[in-house]
């Protein structure tokens, strides 16, 4: 294993019932003391959603988040007493961002359960259940994807995630009209996800505006891991410039392609993608066919 590591989390789109399944088989203490904490915080269950989903919230952003998170932050727990290398860089998809500042240690897990319950629940509120739309664009480079939403107008790229993999997000008319624009340019593929809340644009102003004071309200740390953001691919080491960065994360794209490119530049040659799913390791392969990739089970 390489020493020049970083470590990366993935967003919402990882989960699935059973996430923690076979963490639980090899670690179930460091399982169940990070799932009773979060569900201490979150006033529900949290390990019996992530098992089975017994209501179907998984899916749902307020539900997602802290899930997302506590099983992020486990699977960095279980690698730390595995593996025992010190990565170089911390990065998060969108939602991993959070996770990686908890691995940081820039704040407490329970207060990024807190935050990550009202985030999500902020951006469910901000814009009413379907007026808001996302959609994959494959095959277009950014350009193309950018002159589009121009022409759309009430859309915008919000995952810039790899070469010819982009997802816009906006009004849901807006963004079928965008879906047209893609095909007749040649797009290979462009379709809707199936995503309730338009992320990283924005109509996530008005959570943004209301997510402040909660971000003021946490006791943050200097990182001791450089995490690099996704609004503006820096890392940041004050309250007030994590708290920009993350208020301005809600309705700003994620700059993925940027942040592998940049950690490329850093003399990164490996990365390790936290659990669940391997998301982020097909778009990483993709961005830097070099890289060695890998995930926490190692």
């Amino acid at each position: 294993m390489s020493h020049n590591i970083a470590f990366v989390f993935p967003g919402q789109g990882s989960q699935t019932a059973g996430m923690l399944n076979e963490m639980l088989s090899n670690h179930k203490s460091v399982v169940s003391a990070f799932c009773q904490e979060a569900s201490e915080v979150l006033g529900y269950d949290l390990a019996q959603l992530i098992a089975q989903d017994p209501e179907q919230n998984l899916n749902k952003t307020e539900y997602s988040q802290p899930a997302l998170l506590t099983v992020g932050v486990i699977s960095w727990h279980i690698w730390q007493q595995d593996c025992a290398v010190q990565p170089k860089f911390l990065a998060g998809h969108s939602l991993g961002e959070y996770t990686a500042l908890v691995c940081a240690q820039a704040l407490s897990f329970a207060e990024a359960v807190k935050l990550v319950a009202k985030r999500g629940a902020l951006m469910q509120q901000a814009v009413a259940p379907g007026e808001g739309a996302m959609a994959a664009i494959l095959g277009l480079n950014l350009e193309q994807v950018r002159d589009i939403c121009n022409n759309v107008a009430a859309v915008q790229p919000a995952n810039i995630n790899a070469p010819g993999q982009i997802v816009i997000s906006g009004r849901a008319k807006a963004v079928e009209q965008a879906i047209e624009q893609a095909k007749n340019l040649g797009a290979k593929r462009a379709i809707m996800l199936p995503i309730s809340v338009p992320s990283h644009c924005v109509l996530m102003q008005p959570a943004a505006d209301k997510f402040v004071d909660f971000l003021a309200a946490v006791n943050w740390q200097k990182p001791l891991i450089p995490v690099i953001h996704n609004y503006d691919v820096r890392a940041h080491s004050t309250a007030s410039s994590i708290c920009e960065a993350l208020q301005s994360q809600l309705y700003s794209p994620v700059r993925w392609v940027e942040t592998i490119e940049y950690l490329v530049q850093q003399g990164i040659d490996e990365i390790i993608e936290s659990a669940p799913g391997k998301v982020l390791t097909g778009l990483n392969k993709r961005i830097a066919p070099t890289l060695n990739l890998g995930s926490v089970l190692c």
